[in-house]
């Protein structure tokens, strides 16, 4: 894992200055950090994918890159300027998807996306893109009868139509169905290939590991790690997880531990158990089995675990809210 401005530009891509450099930015609202000197930067050609709890700074972060909001510490540079201060035309090269929308209630889809399309000297066609999306059926539906998955779509074509350098996408593919989502990621992918910067935020993990090229983990104000999927699940070895029929007390959680020989401790997911520091084998399955058959104890089930990028951003997540000093794990 490294960071972000550690990250070596990816063959064939802008190797100049990121589109989007967060250096060191700090927030606060009141007494409350939000953002606590976190550092991040999206090159040219790049999707990378900011993931964290509720709460964690992303949309405070996805504001300030805006330029919706001032950074009371550090700097914000989008397209080599200052979003903040930025002008009309340098606006206008940002393609913003949020989750709250704000179109008018009353307007149609093709309305909307004309609208903004009109904004733009060189917009994408808007009916293309309207078919593309799937809004053709609810083309001509007020914003305010279009279910959340349709709104989204809306939302992405608004981000979309004016062939934007930098993508702002908040949850692009929540609520969609699996059809929806196949397209709004293949339109990422095709933003990416032509050169342009995207950052997402996403719970949809499984969306993450196809589209981002580097994934920052955001939690409590903090950037806690940063790296390829494949970079954040490296260092989680296998273990075995498995479910009871009713929770473990303290002493029984120490008596299993005595009888396999390793650590056995709730489940970062909340799940289950996991024994910890030991390697899932025959063995050791064969050992817990013995000892829930003399507890009375029934294994519902069990599986091993480790690898994934959920099980990495579970673990970062939860050794980040239980880190006693605040510092960083990068």
């Amino acid at each position: 894992m490294t960071r972000s401005a550690d990250v070596a530009p990816v063959d064939g891509r802008d190797d100049g200055e990121p589109a989007i450099v967060v250096d060191g930015i700090t927030k606060r609202y009141g007494d409350r950090t939000v953002l606590d000197g976190i550092s991040v930067g999206v090159r040219r050609g790049e999707v990378v994918a900011l993931l964290g709890p509720n709460g964690a700074g992303k949309t405070t972060t996805a504001e300030l890159i805006e330029g919706y909001r001032r950074a009371d510490a550090g700097s914000v540079r989008v397209l080599g300027a200052d979003p903040w201060r930025a002008r009309r035309d340098h606006r206008a090269r940002v393609g913003l998807m949020l989750q709250s929308g704000g179109f008018d209630m009353r307007a149609r889809p093709t309305e909307t996306i004309r609208q903004y399309a009109a904004f733009h000297a060189d917009g994408l066609a808007v009916d293309p893109l309207i078919d593309d999306l799937g809004l053709r059926d609810v083309a001509r539906t007020p914003y305010r009868r279009l279910s959340g998955g349709e709104r989204q779509r809306l939302a992405f074509a608004v981000a979309l139509v004016g062939r934007p350098d930098v993508l702002l996408l908040d949850e692009p593919t929540a609520g969609m169905d699996p059809e929806a989502r196949a397209v709004v990621r293949e339109r990422i992918l095709a933003a990416r290939r032509a050169g342009q910067a995207v950052l997402l935020t996403s719970h949809e993990l499984a969306d993450v590991e196809r589209l981002a090229d580097r994934i920052a983990v955001l939690v409590a104000g903090r950037i806690v790690a940063n790296g390829t999927a494949a970079e954040l699940a490296a260092g989680l070895a296998a273990r075995l997880r498995f479910g009871l029929d009713r929770p473990l007390e303290v002493d029984e959680l120490s008596s299993l531990g005595s009888a396999i020989g390793a650590e056995v401790v709730a489940s970062s997911d909340g799940s289950g158990y996991d024994v910890a520091n030991s390697a899932p084998t025959p063995a050791l399955l064969a050992s817990l089995a013995t000892w829930c058959a003399g507890a009375d104890r029934l294994i519902t089930w069990s599986r091993t675990v480790g690898g994934t990028l959920e099980d990495a951003y579970l673990e970062l997540v939860a050794a980040a809210d239980g880190h006693a000093d605040g510092e960083a794990l990068v």
